[in-house]
């Protein structure tokens, strides 16, 4: 992981000071680094040694990087991590503009590897992360959204680069196709569960530790699963209130929403969704060979179910 800071400090210069100044900004921000870990993790595993895992690692944390700063922008968040956003510190157009960079920057460390495969595995990729933004989007102020759309807009816009991530570490091994898909399911697994327990957390959280606003989310008009959950399971009046907030993108009643989450039992249901996901994730890992990247990956499913921010 110090290597592959170590390139994405390289490649984050520019002749235009502004585009320096932001990306160090938010990726001195710091971050769980998962996307990258995750790739490490897989070439580990397949016994994948060689220079090309760095560079694809940087690739992925840059992109979802842009992906940060174009979703704060849509969202109009003014905390992340902890401390204010790029968009709140140097205003939306350059941090749109400077997202547009660590694309375009991604996309010439990809072609660095000489590898078409691993072009078409993040052009999709990010792809189907713009197709689930602008689902994601559509949603928005939708408090008739079923656990079947949410879970079709998470797939889209946070597990798809998880996804690609343990893709392309096998990828990178060469490893037969049936090796591959089983990488890319325990990723997409692991990115589903990890969004989940985001969206819990947006009600069950400390702000302190999580770094952001709790009531984001609802804020934004977002239909996320612990809302869904409550609004099946709450009385007609619990319905009422958590809808109407929804769909005015209001936190004023946000501790009265949150109490009516926890007394509707939203939040196990969410947390068993995401326990599911986890499970899911680590069967699909277990035709792997025993190793310590192997029991790494293990682990990390379950912390990510466990975590706080």
């Amino acid at each position: 992981m110090r290597e592959v800071d170590r390139v994405i400090g390289l490649r984050l210069s520019s002749s235009v000071p502004l585009i320096g100044q932001i990306s160090q900004y938010i990726i001195a921000a710091g971050g769980k680094r998962l996307r990258p870990a995750l790739l490490l993790l897989i070439s580990g595993a397949l016994g994948y040694k060689e220079p090309h895992r760095h560079t694809l690692a940087a690739v992925v944390e840059l992109i979802h990087t842009a992906t940060l700063l174009h979703d704060d922008v849509v969202d109009a968040s003014t905390l992340r991590r902890g401390r204010a956003t790029a968009n709140e510190t140097f205003g939306n157009p350059a941090s749109v503009l400077v997202g547009d960079f660590l694309h375009s920057r991604s996309f010439q460390m990809m072609v660095e590897t000489g590898s078409m495969r691993v072009m078409e595995i993040l052009s999709e990729a990010t792809n189907i992360i713009a197709e689930g933004e602008v689902l994601q989007l559509m949603n928005m102020h939708d408090a008739s959204l079923s656990e079947q759309d949410y879970l079709r807009v998470i797939r889209s816009k946070t597990a798809k680069l998880f996804e690609a991530s343990a893709r392309l570490g096998a990828v990178l091994a060469e490893a037969p196709p049936l090796i591959e898909e089983a990488c890319a399911t325990y990723g997409q697994a692991l990115g589903t569960a990890f969004q989940i327990i985001d969206d819990v957390l947006d009600y069950d959280g400390n702000a302190a530790e999580m770094g952001k606003n709790l009531g984001d989310d609802l804020r934004e008009g977002k239909a996320t699963l612990p809302l869904i959950a409550a609004m099946e399971r709450g009385t007609a009046e619990q319905a009422e209130l958590i809808r109407q907030a929804i769909e005015e993108g209001s936190t004023d009643n946000l501790h009265s929403i949150i109490d009516v989450v926890k007394q509707t039992g939203a939040l196990e249901v969410a947390k068993v969704a995401a326990s599911r996901e986890a499970e899911r994730a680590v069967a699909a890992i277990s035709t792997l060979a025993p190793s310590p990247y192997r029991d790494s990956m293990t682990v990390l499913a379950s912390q990510l179910i466990d975590r706080r921010h």
